[in-house]
């Protein structure tokens, strides 16, 4: 996110607290499921925030192009909510004007309508949900615990 555009990164903890440099925010609530965490983060912005650009934080391979490419959709369109799409299935990032932000229901984003936005030309941003699926390049040296996984371990 910080090779975006984007003015500021709001992480939102919930269940468990990680390491980051990045303005946080701890949701309370998170166990009422992901719409609860989005709001949480979307309270957590400025009163002059026009609209929030919307990532999970366990897709490592998420390009920056694809951010720029959402944003662009929502202001030259005027659509209160912008996804990406990947083959067709809606992904993320995702743009949610702020218009948008009290009607945000408790499965989350994925909940309300959406102009999608190809980008498969980039790649899926991924998704991560064990230690051993955090791709090498992203693990610090010497962690035993995110050990390659083997070719019938891969998806």
């Amino acid at each position: 996110m910080r090779r975006t555009s984007v003015d500021d990164v709001v992480v939102v903890l919930g269940a468990h607290d990680v390491e980051t440099d990045a303005h946080f925010v701890r949701c309370a609530e998170w166990a009422g499921g992901p719409g609860a965490s989005l709001r949480c983060g979307l309270d957590a912005l400025p009163a002059e925030t026009e609209a929030a650009v919307v990532v999970l934080v366990d897709g490592p391979d998420l390009a920056p192009e694809a951010v720029e490419r959402v944003i662009a959709e929502w202001r030259a369109s005027g659509e209160p909510a912008v996804a990406a799409s990947y083959g067709g299935v809606r992904g993320h990032p995702v743009v949610l004007a702020r218009a948008v932000w009290g009607t945000v229901p408790d499965e989350g984003a994925r909940g309300l309508p959406m102009l999608l936005v190809p980008c498969d030309d980039l790649g899926a941003p991924g998704d991560v949900d064990r230690a051993d699926e955090v791709p090498a390049r992203l693990r610090e040296p010497g962690d035993a615990s995110a050990r390659e996984p083997r070719g019938d371990e891969r998806r």
